[in-house]
């Protein structure tokens, strides 16, 4: 906890490994084993991306992950600690629902879904995903609930018209 809070004062990333998987492969000599990771990336105040990396041991396929969360990075609006308005996010057969909470509600959502909204900076939102529940699927359909999200004046200046 100590170590996150030093992290947000210096402005530097977070990184949380969502899923890591192990592959083997049948050779003369046994099995020989690889790693896959699933590692989100984000500054815990509106920018949040995903990696995916693979390697034969777990701490490089995680740096990989990370390098590639790095590149890959989205700026999510964000009003009062919660989303502007609720979306519905879809990848593959996971489908990921956003809702805007109140103040204090916290983030109300599963293990790949929490890691999101939290890297991002969201710290009051409801979620309920639907359909598939593979992690690497529901992170992605989180990113793409997401980037479909438009800040108020946005939307107001798309429309032509002033919102209260």
């Amino acid at each position: 906890m100590a170590k996150e809070q030093a992290e947000r004062q210096r402005g530097e990333l977070s990184e949380s490994v969502v899923k890591i998987k192990r592959c083997a492969t049948v050779v003369k000599g046994g099995r020989r084993f690889s790693f896959a990771a699933m590692v989100v990336v984000g500054d815990n105040q509106g920018k949040v991306g995903w990696g995916y990396g693979k390697a034969n041991e777990v701490p490089p396929c995680v740096e990989k992950a990370r390098k590639e969360g790095m590149r890959n990075m989205i700026t999510v609006p964000i009003e009062n600690s919660t989303i502007p308005h609720q979306v519905i996010g879809e990848y593959g057969a996971a489908q990921v629902v956003l809702v805007p909470a109140s103040p204090g509600t916290g983030v109300i959502a599963g293990t790949a879904v929490r890691a999101v909204c939290e890297s991002a900076g969201i710290h009051n939102i409801l979620t309920k995903s639907f359909g598939s529940n593979n992690s690497v699927a529901l992170v992605k359909a989180t990113i793409e609930a997401l980037k479909q999200l438009r800040p108020k004046g946005e939307v107001e200046r798309l429309r032509g018209v002033t919102l209260s």
